[in-house]
């Protein structure tokens, strides 16, 4: 059977070009000046790798028995040096992208449904942004350079590619003109934007937009529960102040997606579709206009203006395409 004639599962862990940073063992960190006792802490709890460093929040590492936050500090920075600051075009993703493995389910019409990776609007216009904020547009705008911080492995540049041809721009110009990393810790994510913050200084006034796609994917995971909210919500007032001013020191959009979830105290209002975005008031005020997302018929969204300071409310239908967000055809 040729691979070719199904669209299949993906392995993520597939990527042959990241094996190395994947199972670089952490004995490696040795010469670095961490000593084999808390590498032997580390591997009780199964981190063996470099890179399962970096994908674990300092304050779990700081739970495991006989390290202290100065021992977690310098195994943290130790690891950095090994590791690049993840960031890398587009362009370099889409090579690696290619080495993904592939496993069939069977079934062609379940590979085919597994095959529909892009069935949120939120992520398809995250998609279109990285290639209309290129474009030249009105009022002088000539188009910028973009940073897509990703947080949920939701990133694909061969949508770029489909949204490239849609507008008629070079497909690998496009794609070196996105500059993308992945996030595994709320904490890596804040490491990011300072690099984000490095780079804009470096090239002032080349990059027009910065995306996270989600914000609070990683949030949710690393602090769960009502005892840990009051520390989740500072951390990430934290972060959305460290957005706000990187916004506008460097005169950059800044674009995150969030997703919503249910509101229980909604029925008592009567409201017609009770849910709410998460991350609660302080992801609200620190956010200029803000866009709720849903579900229409067949590939039709509809966005509505959710809160604005000089839009009115109101809703538009957009669709999904290959090309990314287009107008509806109905």
């Amino acid at each position: 059977m040729k691979a070719a004639e199904d669209q299949v599962v993906e392995d993520e862990a597939g990527y042959q070009d990241d094996e190395e940073s994947f199972f670089q063992d952490i004995d490696t960190l040795q010469k670095h000046g961490i000593n084999m006792a808390d590498l032997k802490k580390l591997k009780s709890v199964g981190i063996c790798t470099v890179k399962g460093i970096q994908m674990t929040t300092r304050r779990a590492l700081c739970n495991i028995k006989g390290l202290s936050e100065a021992k977690v500090d310098k195994i943290k920075e130790a690891a950095g040096k090994i590791l690049t600051n993840g960031f890398l075009t587009a362009f370099e993703y889409s090579a690696k992208r290619k080495q993904v493995f592939h496993i069939m389910t069977g079934s062609l019409e379940f590979d085919k449904l597994l095959g529909g990776e892009f069935r949120t609007g939120k992520t398809q216009l995250s998609h279109t942004l990285c290639v209309t904020a290129q474009l030249p547009g009105e009022d002088g705008y000539t188009g910028g350079k973009v940073i897509f911080i990703d947080t949920e492995n939701t990133f694909r540049p061969d949508r770029l590619k489909d949204i490239a041809d849609r507008f008629n721009v070079d497909h690998d110009a496009v794609l070196d003109n996105v500059l993308y990393a992945r996030a595994y810790t709320s904490e890596h994510q804040m490491e990011l934007l300072d690099f984000v913050a490095a780079k804009f200084h470096e090239e002032g006034g080349v990059f027009k937009l910065l995306i996270i796609d989600s914000i609070m994917a990683l949030f949710r995971v690393d602090f769960s529960g009502r005892g840990e909210l009051a520390e989740r919500q500072q951390k990430l007032a934290q972060m959305l102040s460290r957005l706000q001013k990187i916004s506008e020191e460097y005169n950059v959009a800044v674009f995150v997606t969030n997703q919503m979830t249910a509101d229980p105290g909604a029925g008592m209002t009567f409201q017609a579709d009770p849910k709410k975005p998460i991350g609660g008031h302080i992801l609200a005020h620190a956010s200029t206009t803000r866009i709720s997302l849903r579900k229409g018929r067949g590939e039709l969204r509809i966005a509505k203006i959710f809160d604005s300071p000089d839009m009115p409310e109101n809703e538009a239908t957009f669709a999904i395409t290959p090309g990314g967000i287009a107008d509806a055809k109905e």
